[in-house]
């Protein structure tokens, strides 16, 4: 790619238009997103999920950026467990997926420790060293500089603190990777046509997850913007993987 592109999907875009189709993507599906990672993924979004919250060291009182934070689903669960002296702010850049994140905590009866805020992952609006724990569920993939990303979440973490990635990134196995290339291609924006009537969001999305940095490489990314003791872990063999690093 030449300076000043980027990808989309599989396009090659100018850098500065890629927000502005993220973001219409987003606003496309937002109303049906909960529904949609329930089919694409059987469910098992729940359970990578649930894997992070168990590798996030949480604790009471404890300050948590839940970053691409979308319709809330960690930041449900971190409000429960940080209590009233916590604090969890459901960050995501696009409007319409902030909206729908607020109503189902709202609906869920999780007000009083969470703060919503429209943020750019490039340049967060925080204060240094800031946070005990920082989440970045499947939002990643889709930060224009991603680099750029890694070190705003490295300056608005605590020393001490954790970065938690849970990204799509590069099966294991042959097999699982022609067996997900064809449900990716063939089946995903099908469904996506059929339930939220929009099979274009749903081919940017399976696009978007080859473009993105395999698990070594991202790992190197991290170190590169400052965190220590990065590793992660392959889930559902390398269709999803767990990036925790560490800022000291």
């Amino acid at each position: 790619m030449s300076e000043g592109t980027t990808h989309f999907g599989y396009q090659t875009v100018a850098a500065d238009d890629k927000e502005k189709l993220v973001a219409s993507v987003f606003h496309s599906v937002a109303a049906k997103y909960d529904l949609m990672n329930d089919l694409m993924s059987f469910g098992i979004h729940r359970l990578w999920k649930r894997f992070a919250i168990d590798c996030s060291g949480i604790r009471p009182g404890h300050k948590v950026l839940d970053l691409a934070g979308g319709t809330g689903d960690l930041t449900a669960r971190f409000s429960r467990i940080t209590g009233p002296q916590g604090e969890v702010v459901l960050a995501d850049i696009n409007d319409s997926m902030l909206k729908v994140g607020r109503n189902k905590l709202r609906n869920l009866g999780l007000v009083d420790n969470i703060r919503y805020v429209q943020a750019n992952a490039e340049a967060l609006p925080f204060p240094d060293n800031h946070f005990d724990l920082i989440t970045i569920g499947f939002g990643l993939r889709n930060v224009t500089d991603k680099q750029q990303a890694l070190d705003s979440m490295f300056r608005v973490l605590k020393p001490g603190g954790r970065l938690l990635v849970l990204e799509f990134s590069k099966p294991t196995s042959e097999l699982m990777s022609k067996l997900y290339d064809l449900y990716s291609f063939r089946i995903l924006p099908k469904m996506g046509a059929l339930v939220a009537q929009d099979s274009e969001s749903y081919q940017y999305l399976a696009e978007s997850i080859r473009m993105h940095p395999d698990q070594e490489t991202l790992k190197g990314m991290m170190e590169q913007s400052g965190f220590e003791e990065v590793n992660y872990y392959n889930l559902t063999q390398g269709i999803v993987a767990l990036h925790r690093g560490y800022k000291f």
